[in-house]
């Protein structure tokens, strides 16, 4: 007989769960709030489920914060969209609570909400809830009321839009700091909405731009910061004419604040900031601008400057680059900061195709070359990364004259970690520069890292040759980097002969069946008598590799079938236990459900 009470279960159980003391429980239970939705159905989750959630907040906010995101996903819970609004509720109580994160995402998931109510339904339902957050005594519900206009906004009839509008201005005046903040953070996407909502370009000018120049003038250089992508929603929205006549004065302005992280943030947007200008204000305004945040006092400044610096160029005439950019990019590359320097090397090459051959030669190459011999790594290194745009512009054999001392320098510098880098990137200038440029200059400095006295640096190099062999192909490892490797497998210190079992094991998925059987299985299987117990157990671990890629074949069985497998059980009956316990692994996974173990020790 069914339990008569059955219908009110899944409820018990979240109330039972939801008042555990065990936190992990607490959270199974939120995230599981679906599951208990379906259950009960959209009427009962409206009845009982939202009102019963409404009354739970007093709760840890890692718990809180689940429940914010899981109620943003709800709708179809409660029967879709019509009955979206019930929704609101809890969250306008999580939308109210001390921790950022919880508040964040509840107003998250109430503008998710709220794009889906119709204008009745935000006129009797989601005003009211902007307007308790926006005069909450607290500066926690006014913060979160800030991000909650824009979603809303463009399905709300004009009364409701112009109450809006006005209730953002007053949250712009506030006088908390915090909520001015949140408004400037806000503003942005409400201006997107106004500029969305047919006939209403004139309140852009007659409200919007009053309020960006209220946040923009304010004391805090905390919320100055943050109007700089207001501005450029402002500028994307507005013609280049009224752009110049309403927000030039507010551009200048930013562009020469008082506080280098409100510069910071102008130089990091620059691109943005000058593609949203129009090109009369870019020739006019903008290059003066640019080229003064490349010459800021503060480093962090010139950082952000510096990697604009393609971006901005390709909106310049060729010609002004050259005049106006270029001997910026030249103070950049001596800058004193290693950060400057480092962001420019990642950015420099982007200006390569702009200048053309000839000026690249002429004025990028010294600059490379001077990048290239920098006491800092990663500007060496940044720089490397991104040299295939130079090797598109000037050819590889103007390219190789400058890079490869650096190169060569980088490869036997003393920190190992340089050398280390260096490696990593070796297979990307390989790809760059193509096989007769690597095969002449690079081969030989590839196989000189297998003998490295770090392990770190022998380990990346026998990773370096599989990437190798995946950019050349098996025909070209095979005649070039096969035969070195072996041959290292001779050699009377361990640690080669070490190495080489290393590579092959590594090198083993780019290789094929052919290769392996006639070079590779013959050098792995006469070390696999060597006198050093490592080298015998790594045989073991490279012989179980080896079968793993050529058992795809009848061939590559035959081939595990008569060499590997009998090589294994003798490597099984070894005098050294690791060596045993490796082959006996290896055995088990080649041969699977064949494989049968030595029979058991009987006890009497």
């Amino acid at each position: 007989m069914s339990d008569p009470n059955s219908e009110l279960y899944p409820i018990h159980l979240l109330l039972d769960e939801l008042k555990s003391e065990d936190v992990v429980l607490r959270l199974s239970s939120i995230r599981r709030l679906s599951t208990i939705a379906l259950a009960l159905g959209p009427q009962r989750t409206r009845d009982e489920l939202i009102p019963f959630l409404q009354d739970q907040l007093d709760d840890e906010d890692e718990v809180l914060l689940v429940l914010a995101e899981e109620l943003g996903g709800f709708v179809e819970y409660v029967g879709g969209k019509e009955h979206a609004y019930v929704i609101l509720g809890p969250l306008e109580n999580l939308a109210a609570v001390e921790e950022t994160l919880v508040r964040e995402k509840a107003s998250d998931s109430i503008s998710k909400i709220s794009a889906l109510l119709t204008p009745a339904q935000i006129e009797s339902h989601f005003l009211p809830l902007v307007r308790r957050l926006a005069q909450g005594d607290w500066f926690t519900s006014r913060t979160s009321a800030c991000a909650l206009f824009a979603s809303a906004y463009p399905n709300a009839s004009a009364e409701a839009q112009g109450e809006m509008r006005r209730m953002f201005q007053g949250l712009v005046g506030d006088d908390t700091p915090m909520v001015r903040r949140a408004a400037a953070k806000a503003l942005g996407p409400f201006v997107k909405a106004v500029a969305a909502s047919q006939g209403q370009h004139p309140l852009l000018l007659s409200d919007m731009i009053p309020l960006y120049r209220k946040l923009a003038s304010d004391d805090q250089d905390s919320v100055r910061l943050l109007t700089i992508p207001d501005l450029i929603a402002l500028a994307q929205n507005l013609s280049p004419e009224e752009v110049k006549s309403n927000l030039l004065d507010s551009l200048r302005a930013s562009v020469t604040d008082k506080s280098w992280r409100v510069r910071y943030m102008v130089a990091n947007e620059f691109v943005g900031l000058a593609e949203s200008a129009g090109e009369a204000i870019i020739r006019e305004e903008l290059v003066g601008a640019f080229v003064g945040l490349l010459k800021d006092n503060e480093a962090e400044v010139r950082t952000a400057a510096a990697s604009q610096i393609p971006g901005f160029a390709k909106l310049l005439d060729r010609e002004v680059i050259l005049a106006r950019i270029l001997p910026c990019v030249r103070d950049c590359a001596g800058d004193s900061s290693q950060h400057v320097r480092a962001a420019l090397a990642t950015q420099i090459s982007g200006l390569a195709p702009l200048l053309g051959k000839d000026s690249t030669v002429e004025h990028l190459l010294p600059l490379f070359l001077q990048l290239l011999k920098d006491d800092f790594s990663e500007v060496r290194l940044n720089l490397i990364s991104k040299l295939e745009m130079v090797n598109s512009v000037i050819g590889i054999e103007r390219l190789s004259q400058a890079l490869l001392p650096a190169i060569m320098e980088l490869a036997e510098d003393k920190q190992w970690r340089v050398r280390q880098a260096i490696i990593e990137y070796i297979p990307l200038l390989a790809t760059q520069l193509g096989v007769e440029f690597f095969d002449d200059k690079l081969g030989a400095l590839c196989m000189s890292w297998l003998g490295d006295t770090v392990f770190s640096i022998r380990e990346a190099a026998t990773i370096n040759l599989k990437k190798l062999t995946d950019v050349f192909g098996v025909d070209w490892a095979r005649t070039t980097i096969i035969p070195k490797v072996l041959s290292m497998g001779e050699h009377p210190n361990y640690l080669y002969r070490m190495t080489t079992i290393f590579a092959i094991t590594t090198m083993a998925t780019s290789l094929n069946v052919q290769i392996i059987r006639d070079t590779v299985l013959d050098s792995a299987l006469s070390l696999a008598n060597d006198p050093i117990p490592n080298i015998r157990f790594n045989v073991a671990k490279c012989l179980e590799t080896l079968a793993g890629v050529i058992t795809g074949s009848p061939e590559g069985q035959e081939i595990t079938q008569r060499r590997i497998i009998p090589a294994l059980k003798k490597l099984q009956e070894d005098s050294d236990a690791d060596v045993r316990f490796f082959a006996t692994k290896a055995l088990e996974r080649t041969m699977g459900d064949e494989y049968r173990g030595p029979e058991p020790m009987v006890l009497s």
